[in-house]
């Protein structure tokens, strides 16, 4: 029987990506024994990103352009809509992937009967240095990523990295039996809830300890800044997910430490309000409410702003240094919509 849809179907949201979406279509065009498309979505982008698309001959690259800006997870809704290929892989605007990724993550799966595949990833830092996300070693030990562990990841304070930052490969059957899609309202964390509701669903995600998505990091490339709005959607979503899903002990556990560092970072960023306005009411109500608020104050303000963004938000280190100084010294940045 001849195979007539794809092996996989990449889904690229873009907005304002002129300057790196040749390459990240490229790099998933370049994809070695598997046959692929690559489904771009506009998101209403102003500059010519669009143009930059067309202008692409190969019949493998399909364009949808959206007549108004709804954020990644929208974006990428609208291409997983679209695709027809067996397995679906998100590949951001500003970043490309090894040829071999998608070939391996699929026997990966494969060998472990999942419905989802993860890989570490290559960071690309701007001095040309290259190193891996996480230790391949520690992966090797981890062949499927269980909920409660994903979750653990997750709890903020602990590291710059964690899994939230993996670009997981999903079986399209599974994402329609199960209805899954980014939520589209969620501008910051849309990838961990998806993943987190996708495990807590009964998927199965094999690791491919390889590192074969490349993380590009670009000066400037996003300015999206951590506000409490976000914190706040965050918990949000979070309350959302433990309300959807019926959690077994261990994740619940997990659960409950991130959704105590959420209010934690909340805090803390509320205290940071505070103090930059010279609110000492205001500073003392935090404190009082919050204690434990008060032991990121230990070190800088600045270094422990950029420790909590890391993890939350997927900026680029160059612009969360950036993004960290303006909110000590009390200047507004710009923030993305895309």
């Amino acid at each position: 029987m001849t195979k007539t849809n794809p092996d996989v179907s990449f889904v690229i949201a873009a907005y304002k990506a002129t300057d790196t979406i040749t390459r990240a279509i490229d790099s998933a065009l370049a994809q070695e024994d598997l046959e692929v498309e690559v489904i771009v979505v506009d998101d209403a982008s102003p500059d010519d990103t669009a143009a930059v698309v067309e202008g692409m001959t190969d019949p493998r690259i399909r364009l949808i352009r959206l007549p108004d800006n709804r954020g990644p997870g929208g974006a990428r809704n609208a291409g997983i809509d679209a695709a027809c290929g067996d397995w679906v892989a998100v590949l951001d605007a500003d970043d490309t992937i090894r040829p071999a990724r998608l070939a391996r993550m699929i026997a990966r799966a494969g060998s472990e009967n999942a419905d989802i595949v993860v890989d570490n990833l290559e960071v690309m830092n701007l001095d040309g240095r290259r190193e891996r996300m996480f230790s391949e070693a520690a992966l090797e030990k981890t062949p499927v990523l269980t909920l409660a562990a994903f979750i653990g990841s997750n709890v903020l304070f602990r590291s710059t990295y964690n899994f939230g930052y993996m670009k997981p490969v999903f079986a399209r059957r599974f994402l329609e039996e199960k209805q899954l899609r980014f939520k589209p309202d969620i501008r910051i964390g849309e990838d961990y809830i998806l993943l987190a509701s996708a495990l807590a669903k009964g998927g199965r995600c094999a690791v491919d300890p390889s590192a074969g998505y490349r993380y590009h990091i670009r000066e400037g490339s996003i300015s999206r800044v951590l506000e409490l709005g976000h914190v706040d959607a965050m918990i949000a979503a979070d309350a959302d997910f433990v309300r959807g899903h019926a959690l077994e002990p261990e994740a619940m556990a997990m659960q409950r430490k991130r959704s105590r560092s959420l209010e934690e970072a909340r805090a803390f960023l509320t205290l940071v309000e505070h103090i930059k306005s010279r609110s000492l009411v205001g500073a003392v109500r935090t404190a009082l409410s919050s204690p434990r608020a008060l032991r990121h104050l230990r070190m800088p303000i600045a270094v422990r702003l950029r420790r909590l963004v890391a993890p939350l938000s997927r900026l680029k280190p160059a612009t969360m240094k950036v993004a960290a100084e303006r909110a000590t010294s009390g200047k507004s940045p710009h923030t993305r919509k895309g």
